[in-house]
């Protein structure tokens, strides 16, 4: 039967295929809608496969806040090139996703997946079409969450860095002020007291090294180590950090400074790259 440009709109507007790959849909189930929406998921299911080994490093990073304002996500969905993800319809999609996340409470990637995203498919299922529209590898990599008092997001222009950060009461103009100190100055730990073990072993070893490189006694390179420790969490640990905005005051000083019970509980930076 021939098949009209209407019909080949129509499946386009469905499932985002290109007008070609929607018009040979069609020809194939003889006109009939359903049969060439299954066709193109099964091209994309044949595609997934296809690519499933392949690194999908681009992508975007979407931070969202549910409407209360008491819980924040961060979904990162990749893909294989950065010019896929800088196509607006690519963008629109990753943006319905977080909005999925925000909207069911998805605490995993996995747990993401299975939510429905438009009445017939799930998330999982419509990554899976959409494989087959763009011919590229789509995956969720990651979902960062926070639940405080208040939660603040901030997405960086572009959307390769997201952050959301959680305050002890609601402060969006300074929350977003510290969620942009997040996304700049990357900060390890929230203070001193969140660097782990590890880090700071370490840390002390790259200093007794530095040291006896300097001249100084063996003996006192562990000292002068750990004495250089107070310079490394106020470098690198939040509240510790000089607000860039006014590098006389640390993050801490200057949120005590709006409310002396306003503080930040945890934070989230997720980066493409970084």
């Amino acid at each position: 039967m021939a098949i009209t440009a209407k019909q080949v709109n129509e499946l386009r507007k469905k499932t985002g295929a290109g007008m070609m790959d929607c018009k040979k849909a069609l020809v194939e189930a003889d006109g009939d809608m359903e049969v060439a929406i299954d066709n193109l998921r099964k091209k994309g299911q044949k595609i997934a496969a296809k690519r499933g080994d392949r690194e999908a490093s681009e992508g975007l990073v979407i931070a969202k806040i549910t409407t209360d304002g008491k819980k924040g996500i961060v979904v990162t969905l990749n893909c294989e090139t950065d010019f896929v993800a800088k196509n607006a319809d690519f963008v629109a999609f990753a943006n319905k996703i977080a909005d999925i996340a925000v909207a069911t409470g998805a605490n995993t990637a996995e747990e993401l997946l299975s939510k429905d995203f438009d009445g017939s498919l799930t998330v999982g299922e419509k990554i899976i079409e959409q494989t087959g529209v763009i011919g590229e590898k789509i995956e969720v990599k990651t979902i960062e969450i926070i639940e405080a008092p208040s939660v603040v997001a901030y997405n960086h222009p572009g959307n390769q860095i997201a952050t959301i950060v959680g305050l002890t009461k609601p402060a969006d103009d300074e929350g977003r002020q510290v969620a942009m100190q997040v996304a700049a100055m990357a900060p390890i730990a929230l203070d001193e007291s969140h660097v782990d073990q590890a880090t700071i072993d370490r840390e002390i070893e790259v200093g007794k090294d530095l040291a006896i490189a300097e001249g100084k006694p063996a003996d006192m390179a562990e000292k002068i180590a750990k004495g250089r420790l107070g310079k490394f969490f106020k470098e690198t640990t939040l509240l510790n950090q000089a607000f860039v905005r006014d590098n006389k005051k640390s993050v801490k000083q200057f949120l005590h400074d709006v409310d002396k019970d306003l503080t930040v509980t945890d934070f989230k930076r997720v980066s493409l790259s970084i």
